[in-house]
């Protein structure tokens, strides 16, 4: 989202909510199941496009939403210090600091989520359109790119040499793939595949037919995760 750096914080939108998206993307999208120990945050969405010959149009072939949450590693109490993320000196002594302008009430929001651990952009459904123009993105293909995605961004530190981008160290390829796991789904279980192999995150996955489920969680987190999943539920307009 391209933002003008001149314009006052207040009046930048707020990004659409799980709940916008869920209402609007065109299949049902897959979340954790409802569990103490987490907190939808947010959602990122993409899509790719394929231009027609004949008319030059753009149209939609595939598109994807992805739900990150808050970790709660003690949510009886929350003000337990346990439940804070190990930040940098820097990090915390700028969320402790009054913003500079007055921010919208979900800046504010954001700026306190980022005290507590979180499962980022950690499940993802993806709606294939048109599957002869991406014919090359397979459920298999979708539950690596989602780890590497995932470890590139959240473990730059241990995991990523170089510059940005820079290039992502112990990569997973499709050979990681184990097939036949029951991932539980709506409180049933179905054929679903796994990445056991990289240190830093698990991946889960299944192929819908009419969606493509991929799941990445960080393993100091897997602890306090239910790892079964629910059909997102799209809440009417007030």
């Amino acid at each position: 989202m391209f933002i003008d750096r001149n314009s006052r914080p207040t009046d930048i939108p707020e990004p659409p909510t799980p709940d916008d998206v869920a209402r609007a993307f065109a299949v049902p999208l897959l979340t954790l199941i409802e569990q103490d120990s987490l907190e939808e945050a947010s959602i990122g969405t993409t899509s790719q496009t394929q231009t027609v010959t004949r008319t030059q149009e753009r149209r939609l072939v595939m598109a994807s939403a992805t739900i990150s949450y808050t970790l709660w590693r003690n949510p009886a109490d929350r003000d337990d210090p346990a439940n804070l993320a190990e930040l940098s000196e820097t990090m915390r002594a700028s969320l402790d600091r009054e913003p500079e302008r007055p921010l919208p009430e979900w800046m504010h929001r954001t700026r306190e989520r980022m005290r507590y651990p979180s499962l980022w952009e950690a499940v993802r459904t993806t709606h294939i359109i048109d599957a002869s123009a991406v014919a090359w993105y397979t459920p298999v293909n979708a539950l690596v790119e989602h780890v590497n995605y995932v470890v590139m961004n959240t473990f730059r530190e241990e995991r990523v040499r170089g510059r940005l981008p820079g290039e992502l160290l112990g990569r997973v390829t499709e050979k990681a793939v184990e097939h036949g796991i029951p991932i539980s789904i709506d409180g049933t279980d179905v054929p679903g595949m796994r990445i056991d192999t990289d240190p830093h995150v698990l991946g889960l996955g299944a192929d819908l037919g009419d969606r493509i489920l991929s799941v990445v969680i960080a393993r100091d987190s897997l602890p306090f995760v239910d790892l079964a999943l629910t059909t997102r539920r799209a809440p009417a307009h007030d």
